[in-house]
């Protein structure tokens, strides 16, 4: 079976007997990998020349660490051909051929540290806006798509269709969106949201809904641009009550899903933190899969008793540990957790795909990564 085929299988009634593997954040990895991902220059990848995209992806994909990858979207076609790639001993630059302008390529920054290093210590946080306070305010922030914000502009799936024809046939295209409540949490002071949770959920509720047609054009550019997987991204609400997360989360979370199943593609729902008080809720929530985190931060998830809790009504992801086992134990354990992984699969009706709990760190060597991949499908 090729990985797309593992991994389709698995949303099944069925579920199959030959699980697929994969890595979540896939551009997290890359970016953290850049010299070591490909063979081809880390510059190929952003080259306005499709030729130098698609021969950067032939090398990253030619031993795959993943079943799916992250569909791309590359530049507009009429954006591409005023552009040229210019290499030299002072660096590698982007040519605007109508302006006569260049700009340097710098390599990606590992583990963003440029942006987001101490985010916390230096109050980052603190700089965001506080949230909205009142629904007027509210309107006011959040602007909503035009009717074409779905459209694809000319060109912008060349290098999708490039992949999914050539170097990643056997794989499944996907693509991320984020749930509006953590949006919110996202766009706006973190505490100041939480509180407002709290003191005035109806102005969140108001934020959530407002944000639900930027996440519905987002869903039909996925389907546009061909991916058959959206993962639903959402973090920090395990901060608030099971009883606000039934109020000012789940009814969302459910639209969500149905909008990705109504566009025909399927949803993973990664929900960030301990999910125990609230799994039900989850399982409500209309998601094709679930994926969670490793056991850390002072709590425990263990894959075995998710697979028993969930019982085969949908899809679960796996949940390896990214840091004490895929960077730092040898061998043999990543070999142990696998199978024990694989086994809880089993114990959910074979609607089990293996995935990591947290993104690949900088660390873990793209061969331990690709190792990974080989020890849980070449079975």
């Amino acid at each position: 079976m090729t990985g797309r085929e593992r991994l389709l299988a698995a949303f099944s009634p069925e579920g199959t007997p030959t699980p697929g593997a994969v890595i979540c954040y896939e551009g997290i990895f890359v970016r953290d990998h850049a010299a070591d991902a490909s063979p081809r220059p880390w510059w190929y990848q952003a080259s306005p020349n499709l030729e130098h995209q698609l021969a950067w992806y032939e090398g990253y994909l030619a031993k795959p660490v993943s079943d799916w990858y992250q569909a791309p979207v590359c530049a507009p076609r009429m954006v591409r051909e005023q552009q040229a790639i210019e290499e030299g001993p002072a660096g590698v630059f982007v040519q605007d051929l109508r302006q006569g302008s260049r700009r340097r390529l710098e390599p990606p920054s590992v583990a963003g540290q440029d942006q987001y290093e101490h985010s916390y210590s230096r109050g980052l946080d603190a700089s965001k806006p506080p949230f909205p306070d009142t629904p007027a305010a509210v309107d006011q922030a959040i602007r909503l798509p035009v009717a074409d914000d779905s459209r694809l502009a000319d060109g912008e799936r060349d290098l999708a269709d490039l992949l999914r024809q050539g170097p990643a046939a056997g794989l499944l295209p996907k693509t991320h969106v984020a749930t509006p409540l953590w949006h919110c949490l996202s766009r706006w002071h973190t505490g100041d949201t939480l509180m407002r949770c709290l003191t005035d959920p109806d102005l969140v509720l108001a934020a959530c809904t407002r944000l639900l047609p930027a996440i519905a054009s987002s869903v039909r550019r996925a389907a546009a641009l061909g991916a058959e997987l959206v993962w639903v991204e959402e973090c920090l609400t395990d901060l608030i009550s099971p009883r606000l997360f039934a109020r000012l989360n789940a009814p969302y979370v459910r639209q969500v899903t149905a909008m990705i199943r109504d566009a025909g593609m399927k949803s993973v729902y990664y929900y960030c933190g301990n999910p125990m008080d609230r799994l039900d809720q989850l399982l409500e929530c209309g998601a094709d899969a679930l994926a969670f985190e490793e056991s850390k931060k002072a709590f425990r998830i263990d894959i075995a008793d998710l697979a028993a809790r969930v019982n085969g009504r949908c899809v679960l992801l796996g949940n390896l540990d990214s840091i004490g086992v895929l960077q730092e134990g040898h061998e043999a354990r990543l070999r142990r957790e696998i199978d024990r992984q694989l086994a809880a699969g089993e114990r959910n009706g074979g609607r089990f795909i293996l995935s990591l709990g947290s993104p690949v760190t900088p660390a873990t060597p793209v061969e331990r990564v690709r190792l990974y991949h080989r020890l849980a499908t070449e079975r």
